[in-house]
């Protein structure tokens, strides 16, 4: 009986020694792993959008641009919310899932990667780019085909494709991954026929003969 006491008590200790070690193993994975992922994301985030809204009072007049130059929507806070409830869940229930730090590494590459691409096709474009879609043809409205726009028709839509998708890839979330690519993909498929419709009529065939030549830069959107 005294045996199986001792048993019992050395057990008992092993396991709390185990516990303790996995809970301080734990503590640390998540802290750095949270913090590394965590601070990447709030960084990219204040600075897609500020720079948006910076570039277009340089090009356009503080005049002439309003907050939507911030490119913020319910509909786009409350998807960051939601990747971000999806991110705490994972790291808490599955840990490990966030440290496939070359899957990490990768949506972060393509956050930056999609902030150069936007931010070219918005310096190229210069007065020529705007937030809200023309349906009037105005003076300083030309149809720019150098620079960026030699091989991609719209590669501020693509930017921010690559972008918004490349943030969730480096929380190594899933769900909001292939939410974020659906969503965002869909709202190009049906905004870029709209504005092309505008800029037929204002180009005519030169935009034609354009569009023929260069891909829209948005996958399986001719």
């Amino acid at each position: 009986m005294t045996f199986l006491k001792h048993l019992y008590g050395d057990l008992k200790a092993h396991l709390l020694v185990l516990s303790l070690y996995s809970s301080k193993v734990f503590s640390e994975n998540f802290s750095y792993t949270a913090c590394r992922q965590l601070s990447q994301m709030f960084l990219a985030i204040p600075f897609f959008h500020s720079s948006e809204y910076v570039i277009a009072v340089n090009i356009h007049g503080r005049s002439n641009v309003t907050l939507k130059s911030l490119l913020i929507s319910k509909a786009y806070l409350l998807a960051m919310v939601c990747s971000l409830l999806e991110y705490f869940a994972e790291i808490v229930l599955f840990p490990g899932l966030k440290e496939i730090w070359w899957i990490s590494n990768s949506g972060l590459a393509m956050v930056v990667i999609g902030e150069i691409i936007r931010k070219t096709a918005i310096l190229t474009a210069g007065r020529s780019f705007t937030h809200l879609i023309k349906v009037y043809h105005e003076e300083d409205h030309k149809l720019v085909t150098h620079g960026i726009y030699r091989y991609i028709r719209h590669p501020g839509y693509s930017g921010f494709l690559i972008w918004s998708v490349g943030t969730q890839i480096m929380l190594c979330n899933p769900i909001s991954t292939i939410a974020f690519a659906i969503i965002v993909w869909h709202f190009f498929y049906k905004r870029i026929p709209y504005e092309e419709f505008f800029l037929r009529q204002f180009f005519g065939s030169e935009y034609e003969e354009y569009a023929q030549l260069v891909p829209s830069g948005v996958p399986f959107v001719k």
